[in-house]
């Protein structure tokens, strides 16, 4: 007979708190399961960098709309046009937002996004502060190992932590890849004063540059900053050397040089950035097949699972649908097994994970050429 709770009375945990292990600890909850998240940030006030989200009409806010959470997605988020400039700074394409784009990818701030995933949560159901090391059958359960922390036992484990996952092995042997394309991400604060200029270029709006295989993506509204990113393919190894992350004068000078044919206005961006991360871009490959030996229930969601680079803006949004689909199996009544309910969300998922991956590496081979123009990606 069908059981219509697999997890009643089962221990699950989720590691790591982002969009996709806090969602899917949402949907869990609504259907009164016993979840833990455990999350290696220090605390709930830990800044996530980074560029702002949009949520897709057709995943990420079909994720939001069943954790009951869209209306105050949209009341988060801002709707925003796009301003395309040339290498100049001279506008040559304008995208104003409709009525309707309130609800068309409006974008949030992740800490944001994260607050407010947060705050569906019952009190207690994250765990700061725990740096997963390891997984190890115990007595018919898991014992998820910690840095510098006791062990903590589960019936369950959802891997959320990210493509750099320690733990994905016991799901996939396959390992991360480089794709070819750095990335620097830059964080301007009160940028109407210290770089007027280029936030006027916004004007509100996303902003997007491109010339001869350099990119630029900035957005002047994430929680006070203008967060931006350069992309291009991978410097030389002497160039590489020369960029030090942790001295802000060192990446401006790299950026004043590399973008040195630019216009003023984006001179003017990067000597007012404040904060810089760089990001070699990496994809988990999904041509193998998955593990049929697992000794207990575990499996992988988020960028654990499908890791890809940014260039399609379906990273967040597939994790979303990975905690739909993977908590509808659970929950739903539908399979003899936690197993089997595993099996089936894993079997959807490297399906749509993979047209995914596949869309971000074609437009990742269509922004190196030097033609290329963001034109081409504006619907």
């Amino acid at each position: 007979m069908i059981q219509n709770m697999l997890l009643q009375n089962k221990q699950v945990a989720i590691l790591g708190a982002g969009p996709a292990g806090l969602t899917m600890a949402r949907l869990l909850q609504l259907k009164n399961v016993q979840v833990t998240v455990y999350e290696r940030d220090l605390n709930a006030e830990t800044r996530i960098w980074g560029g702002t989200l949009d949520l897709h009409k057709t995943s990420g806010q079909v994720a939001m709309k069943k954790a009951g959470l869209l209306e105050k997605y949209y009341q988060a988020a801002i709707p925003m046009g796009v301003n395309m400039a040339d290498k100049q700074g001279n506008l040559v394409f304008t995208k104003e937002i409709t009525a309707e784009d309130r609800f068309n990818n409006p974008e949030i701030n992740r800490n944001s996004l994260r607050t407010l995933l947060m705050n569906s949560l019952q009190p207690g159901t994250v765990v700061w502060d725990r740096k997963v090391t390891g997984l190890k059958e115990q007595n018919g359960q898991w014992a998820i190992q910690f840095e510098n922390k006791d062990d903590v036992m589960a019936d369950i484990v959802i891997v959320a932590n990210g493509g750099m996952s320690k733990v994905r092995k016991h799901v996939t042997e396959a390992e991360v890849e480089e794709t070819g394309t750095l990335i620097i991400q830059g964080d301007v604060p009160q940028p109407q004063i210290s770089s007027p200029v280029f936030y006027r270029l916004c004007d509100g709006k996303r902003l997007m540059t491109a010339h001869n295989g350099n990119l630029l993506v900035a957005n002047p509204y994430n929680n006070g900053l203008l967060s931006y990113g350069v992309m291009f393919k991978m410097p030389e190894k002497k160039d590489m050397d020369a960029l030090d992350f942790s001295n802000r004068d060192a990446v401006t000078r790299f950026l004043l040089q590399r973008f040195s044919g630019w216009g003023d206005v984006y001179k003017e961006l990067f000597r007012a950035t404040t904060f810089f991360v760089g990001l070699n871009t990496k994809r988990l490959p999904l041509n193998q097949p998955w593990k049929n030996d697992r000794p207990l229930p575990v499996t992988l969601i988020g960028d654990a699972a499908h890791l890809m680079p940014p260039f399609a803006g379906q990273g967040v949004n597939t994790g979303l649908m990975d905690a739909v689909y993977l908590s509808e199996n659970l929950t739903g009544g539908n399979f003899e097994s936690i197993e089997a309910a595993i099996q089936d969300y894993e079997r959807r998922m490297l399906v749509y994970a993979r047209e995914a991956q596949q869309e971000s590496e074609d437009n990742e081979i269509r922004m190196h050429d030097p033609d290329f123009s963001f034109a081409s990606l504006i619907h």
